[in-house]
């Protein structure tokens, strides 16, 4: 962003001698330094959000930013030192088929200030499109990043979610993964505590009470993220992420698939064969489907897309 130039701000330079100005002269410099100052920030957050939403690829419906983890962590930690909070959703195949279904989700997604691919057919899908995702960025991935920044930085964290003992492992996990790491707070909520006024104000009232930086919320989408659009107004200067199993898997109660097979795309089966009965359907029958015509799609536009322009 360029700075004012020179003509505008002569005018009201504060180095002018003050004999040349009168006090309600002096009173209207002070004004207009001060429309000078945020005229010129207003426009820095126009630029910003303009080129967030440049960087940013529709795929599967949704909006996604095209950053890599080390960039989501830089980005959360310099909005933090800024006292600027936000939100973070990992889309995958299985969330961009809800979001095709229901245009609330959709728009959900969309307003969230980062959004990044858990999932390698968007990355794939991306990439036919032209405009390639960098890598897959996953809620067990972010979970390990974002509190080894905050330990870093003495910035404290938050867990909601998992069944009883599981987020209380968690933490335990990433303190000792972090020396230093201040969790401030576990809390793992009944199911369906979101429908009780009592249960969703004592989650609330504890989660400010601890007044924590980051909160990492594995509920499932989208509970998990209707649920920090509730609570955001509550912390405005903190970072929600909706991490899914991210608290299980850091807790070592589940098991995440070897990296060569999130890799190369496979994990939804390592999980299928861990988790068959729970998982077969929304896999095979839901999921699949829906990664194929997704996949195949991109590579209709891209191919058809090229013709066109050709």
């Amino acid at each position: 962003m360029a700075e004012p130039s020179p003509a505008r701000t002569a005018a009201v330079n504060p180095a002018t001698p003050v004999w040349l100005w009168s006090e309600a002269a002096g009173t209207q410099v002070a004004a207009a330094q001060a429309a000078l100052a945020r005229a010129g920030r207003a426009r820095v957050d126009r630029v910003r959000v303009d080129r967030a939403r440049r960087d940013r690829v529709r795929v599967g419906g949704v909006l996604l930013d095209r950053l890599t983890e080390a960039q989501v962590v830089a980005r959360v930690m310099a909005a933090l030192e800024r006292g600027t909070g936000g939100h973070v959703v990992t889309p995958n195949v299985d969330i961009c088929r809800a979001a095709a279904r229901d245009p609330s989700l959709r728009a959900l997604i969309d307003a969230v200030e980062l959004a990044v691919a858990d999932g390698m057919p968007l990355v794939w899908a991306s990439r036919l499109l032209g405009r390639p995702l960098p890598e897959r960025v996953t809620g067990a991935d972010l979970i390990w990043s974002l509190t080894g920044a905050a330990a870093a930085r003495g910035l404290p964290v938050y867990l909601i979610g998992g069944p009883p003992g599981v987020a209380e492992a968690a933490r335990d996990a990433l303190c000792g993964r972090h020396p230093g790491l201040v969790v401030a707070g576990v809390h793992a909520p009944p199911y369906g505590f979101e429908s009780s006024p009592a249960a969703l104000a004592e989650v609330r009232g504890r989660l400010v009470a601890a007044r924590p930086s980051l909160v990492f919320v594995g509920l499932g989408f989208p509970r998990q993220d209707r649920l920090v659009a509730e609570l955001r107004a509550d912390l405005p200067g903190a970072w929600f992420v909706g991490c899914g199993a991210a608290i299980a898997f850091a807790a070592g109660s589940v098991r995440r698939a070897p990296g060569w097979m999130g890799d190369h795309g496979l994990e939804w089966l390592f999980r299928l064969i861990s988790e068959p009965q729970r998982l077969a359907r929304r896999y095979l029958v839901d999921d699949l489907p829906f990664a194929l015509r997704l996949l195949s799609g991109a590579l209709l536009r891209r191919t058809f897309g090229s013709r066109s322009r050709g």
